[in-house]
């Protein structure tokens, strides 16, 4: 019998998806559980599992946008398995495994040029072609000035001095191609929602600059530790977490959103944390980030980040979120002005670490500084609380007891002050 496949509803108000990638092709044999497509919504992207075995037969394209609930393909669950069909194909690749191999030894006595055997179809001269595969040259991009359009001596020397012959130019030789593509469903909802919020918000940016000296010697001497107890290694967007979380425990302003003509305030901090992935800018939230240690941050962003980097994060992974930290430092940011992420009202960012020199008890010092940049909703957030909450977050990192004490000094908790 043929199984139809529907498209699941991949979250709460969502009611159509984009069919981003086919993994298997019309008529291929599909194990049950076995990834069959990859789909886009506005929120994330998702693959689709195959929900029997059998011969598939596909009813969409890829780039179609179908309805939730559409039949994109289906299975034939009577189909027999190939007779060349193997499980999970792990066999295939064990009994290919030594060909490859042989085959790598055996080209080790003789090494060929990549382009040489394109070079003996060329239509050049002898001396040309050994040219061409000596300098793996594209010849596609040389007019040959040779009788009858032979390319010669004299073409290919050109053409190496001419500063294009490289690997890593290919598309920029001067062709002026140019490619259209349709963006995928997450980034135009990305889109969307960036334009919002530079129309819908009174959004501005206060800077301040943070000296990691104390992190960074904190962590020197513990790291190794501290990745044998926990199994995770020790980095600076813990320590940030937690002092943006204590932070938001003294602002509470700037742990709310605007509601109609309500301020929404909460009495938990779930941080959104900003990861890249192939797809596009991933948002996954840490929930109750205010009481977790900082291994269990540390483990908690190595769980999410692996997922986006893969393609498998769920909606449920970034639905929520009262606060943001985005950090531009890991791709080299100096400075930036990070876009809210709405509905929240504000956002955190990191940059790099770079060594200036900075006034240190009267004395100019060497020091690894960062700057660090907050965008929030000025229709909620006033300046005050603002300019507050980052040096709040600056002084817990420049002392970074105070994320053990709860924002104390050690001698104000032994003193309960």
């Amino acid at each position: 019998m043929a199984l139809e496949m529907k498209v699941p509803s991949p979250g709460e108000s969502i009611t159509e998806v984009e069919i981003a990638q086919w993994l298997v092709e019309d008529g291929d044999y599909v194990e049950k559980d076995q990834a069959i497509a990859e789909v886009d919504s506005d929120k994330a992207t998702l693959e689709l599992p195959a929900e029997e075995s059998g011969v598939i037969t596909l009813k969409a394209e890829e780039g179609d946008v179908v309805a939730v609930g559409a039949v994109v393909c289906l299975i034939d669950t009577e189909a027999e398995p190939p007779a060349d069909f193997v499980a999970g194909g792990s066999a295939e690749v064990e009994e290919a495994a030594p060909v490859v191999e042989q085959k790598k030894e055996e080209a080790k006595p003789n090494p060929m040029p990549a382009n040489a055997a394109v070079a003996k179809d060329v239509k050049a001269t002898p001396v040309a072609k050994e040219m061409i595969s000596a300098n793996g040259v594209n010849t596609a991009k040389i007019k040959g000035s040779g009788s009858n359009g032979k390319i010669t001596k004299a073409d290919i020397e050109a053409y190496l001095t001419s500063g294009v012959n490289t690997d890593s130019m290919v598309g920029w030789g001067g062709s002026r191609e140019e490619e259209r593509s349709k963006m995928s469903m997450l980034r135009r909802k990305i889109a969307s929602r960036l334009v919002s919020v530079k129309n819908e918000t009174a959004m501005l940016t206060t800077f301040n600059e943070v000296d990691m000296k104390p992190v960074m010697d904190l962590r020197k001497k513990y790291k190794d530790q501290f990745k044998e107890n926990h199994g995770v290694s020790l980095g600076f967007m813990s320590f940030f977490t937690k002092a943006v979380t204590e932070a938001l425990r003294q602002y509470p302003a700037v742990n709310s959103m605007i509601d109609g003509d309500y301020m929404v305030s909460y009495d938990y901090a779930d941080i959104g944390i900003a990861v890249s992935s192939p797809k596009g800018l991933m948002v996954p939230v840490l929930r109750n980030a205010e009481q977790m240690s900082l291994a269990e941050i540390e483990a908690e962003i190595k769980r999410l980040a692996i997922k986006a980097r893969d393609g498998k994060i769920d909606i449920a992974d970034m639905e929520g979120g009262t606060f943001t930290i985005t950090n531009g430092g890991v791709f080299g940011s100096m400075l930036s002005t990070p876009i809210i992420n709405p509905p929240q009202s504000a956002i955190l960012g990191m940059h790099n670490i770079v060594e200036r020199p900075v006034a240190v008890n009267g004395k100019v010092e060497i020091r690894p500084i960062m700057y660090v940049a907050l965008s929030y909703d000025h229709r909620i957030i006033d300046g005050k609380e603002s300019v507050g909450f980052l040096k709040t977050v600056k002084e817990m990192i420049e002392n970074p007891t105070k994320i053990i004490f709860g924002g104390k000094e050690p001698e104000e908790v032994l003193l309960n002050l």
